[in-house]
C-alpha cells in the first residue's frame, strides 16, 4: 500500500482544481481500511466516526504538505495522532449497568453493532473472538503496529512513518507483539 494508484492521483488533482465530487471518491476509497484502523485504535472508546471526519479536516487543511506519495499512509498518520491526543485527554468512561437475568452487562453491550451481516456474525468464531481479545491486550504501539501491517497491510517502512519511529523500531514492536500474541494464545495454539 506504498503509493497512490493513478485515478486516485487522478481524483487528489480534480480536487486540488476545485472538484468536491473528486474528494467524496477518495473518501469512499479510503473510508474501509482508514475507520477500521481508527475503530481498533479507539477500542470502542468515543466516537470512532468523529476521529475519521477530524482526520479528514485536517488532512483537506494541510493539502499543501502532503508529498504526493501515499495518501492512506498519511492519513493513518493523521488519524493515528488524533487517537493518541484524544486518549491524552479522556477521562474513563462510565458505563452504566443493566441487570439482565444473573449477569449485569453495559447498555453498550445491548446495542446492536451496525454493518455485521449474518455471514460476518457466523465466521467470527470462539478462535476469532480469542485472537481479537488478545490483541486488545497488547500495548498501544504493539497493537498498532500489528493492526496496520495485518489489517492493512502496510509495509514497515510506511508504518515507522504513521509512528514517526524507525524502520527498526516499527519492527520490533511487531516482533514483540507476535511474541506476546504467542503466549497469550499458547494454550488454544496447542490444542490446533
Amino acid at each position: 500500500m506504498a503509493e497512490m494508484q493513478p485515478i486516485e492521483r487522478e481524483w487528489l488533482e480534480q480536487y486540488r482544481r476545485g472538484d468536491l465530487e473528486a474528494l467524496g471518491k477518495l473518501v469512499e476509497q479510503y473510508r474501509r481500511p482508514l475507520f477500521s484502523f481508527i475503530l481498533k485504535m479507539t477500542e470502542g472508546r468515543g466516537d470512532p466516526e468523529e476521529v475519521f471526519q477530524e482526520t479528514w479536516i485536517r488532512a483537506i487543511r494541510n493539502l499543501d504538505r502532503f508529498d504526493d506519495q501515499n495518501l492512506l499512509g498519511w492519513l493513518f498518520r493523521i488519524a493515528h495522532n488524533l487517537v493518541i491526543d484524544r486518549a491524552r485527554k479522556l477521562r474513563p468512561e462510565v458505563r452504566p449497568e443493566l441487570r439482565t437475568g444473573q449477569s449485569a452487562t453495559t447498555w453498550f453491550d445491548q446495542v446492536p453493532g451496525g454493518g455485521a451481516g449474518p455471514a460476518t456474525v457466523a465466521a467470527d468464531n470462539d478462535l476469532g473472538k480469542r485472537i481479537s481479545a488478545a490483541v486488545e491486550r497488547l500495548p498501544p504501539e504493539q497493537r498498532e503496529v500489528f493492526l496496520l501491517r495485518m489489517d492493512s497491510d502496510m509495509s514497515f517502512k510506511d508504518i515507522a512513518k504513521v509512528q514517526g519511529v524507525s524502520i527498526n523500531t516499527a519492527l520490533a514492536r511487531m516482533h514483540y507483539a507476535v511474541r506476546k500474541l504467542r503466549e497469550m494464545l499458547k494454550d488454544t495454539y496447542e490444542k490446533l
